[in-house]
């Protein structure tokens, strides 16, 4: 049975496990959540030993990333973050969104790196795996504390949330914007709040999402539109009046990404399609190999976020024409890099 507030009453073992264990079906034994109540999130604290990541994808937009949490309460079905909570022999099941982890030493490692010798400036996108806004962030506030590492040495970022809380922050963030040192992108999924509360259970709601974007664009910080996931037979209907409602809320660019299900996602998403929309299940599927090469996933470079055959490329030209049609391909306006302060520990090195 679904969890209320859960994205998956699910725990596999992850890809790693050395041991698995396997249902007796002839004993029947109800699942029983701790203190007989709903599952409760724990978070455990973790120095990191680096902080930005660097990737070369031809997919990607950008080279550099920073991730402050491990894990996502908001629980999204669909996260292609949860296969690598197997790496903390963890699953990425129901583990994924109810034991978290914090970088609390983010803050500290990120001025050590721009510190570092050699070390070139180039916009860091912040939330580009887990949300960087996620419920958690009120209490440990290290996505604030990392933008005022950046701001203070005035690097570049980029953002992406589907959370309201990033509103927290928008004197902050306003301030970037006049130097154009920060942009950000909102993820909408969906303007359907049941679909929303069974596919994204403690994610911010699709209207507050838009919102977000007004309260954003009003403050002069750029802000874009993430149509993402699109998943064929169940949002994909959405994809106009969405970018729609994101423009006319302040949004300046667009982009979407067609559902992934690398790894362990692909039975999580199958179980999850079985639980609330059985009915429907079979034709999703179908449409999803018809768009992965016959697969359930196709991990090509060049394909991977937007797929291929006839529900792909019928996809693609109707975000181009929506994107044209609206305008939401103008304003897109690079970041500054040459306002980098390089802090002082990479001056102690120079000589």
């Amino acid at each position: 049975m679904a969890i209320k507030g859960r994205g998956t009453d699910r725990n596999p073992h992850n890809r790693f496990a050395p041991r698995i264990s396997v249902v007796d079906l002839d004993a029947h034994v109800e699942p029983v959540a701790p203190n007989g109540g709903q599952p409760a999130t724990t978070v455990r604290s973790e120095n990191a030993r680096s902080l930005i990541s660097y990737n070369d994808s031809p997919d990607v937009a950008f080279e550099r990333s920073i991730n402050p949490y491990r894990g996502c309460e908001h629980g999204c079905i669909y996260c292609f973050a949860r296969p690598t909570h197997a790496y903390l022999d963890l699953s990425p099941g129901l583990d994924f969104e109810t034991q978290l982890l914090a970088k609390v030493n983010a803050p500290q490692l990120l001025r050590e790196e721009l510190g570092k010798r050699g070390y070139r400036c180039a916009p860091i996108v912040i939330g580009s795996n887990t949300d960087c806004y996620q419920p958690i962030e009120r209490e440990y506030r290290l996505t604030r504390q990392l933008l005022e590492v950046l701001w203070e040495h005035r690097h570049p970022c980029g953002i992406i949330t589907k959370s309201h809380t990033i509103c927290d922050d928008l004197p902050l963030l306003a301030q970037m914007a006049k130097e154009r040192l920060v942009k950000v992108f909102v993820t909408v999924t969906t303007l359907d709040d049941e679909l929303k509360r069974r596919l994204e259970p403690r994610a911010s709601s699709g209207r507050a999402r838009i919102n977000t974007i007004a309260q954003l664009s009003d403050a002069g910080i750029p802000v874009g539109v993430l149509a993402a996931p699109m998943i064929p037979a169940l949002n994909d209907r959405e994809l106009e009046a969405s970018l729609r409602e994101a423009k006319q809320a302040g949004a300046r660019s667009a982009s979407y990404i067609l559902l992934r299900l690398p790894l362990e996602i692909d039975a999580l998403f199958q179980n999850w399609l079985q639980q609330h929309y059985p009915l429907r299940a079979e034709h999703v599927m179908s449409l999803i190999r018809q768009s992965r090469g016959g697969k359930n996933y196709d991990a090509q470079f060049h394909s991977r976020m937007r797929g291929t055959g006839v529900f792909a490329d019928l996809l693609e030209a109707r975000f181009r024409r929506a994107v044209r049609s609206l305008f939401l391909d103008n304003g897109d306006t690079a970041l500054r890099t040459d306002l980098f302060r390089v802090p002082s520990a990479q001056l102690g090195f120079e000589w």
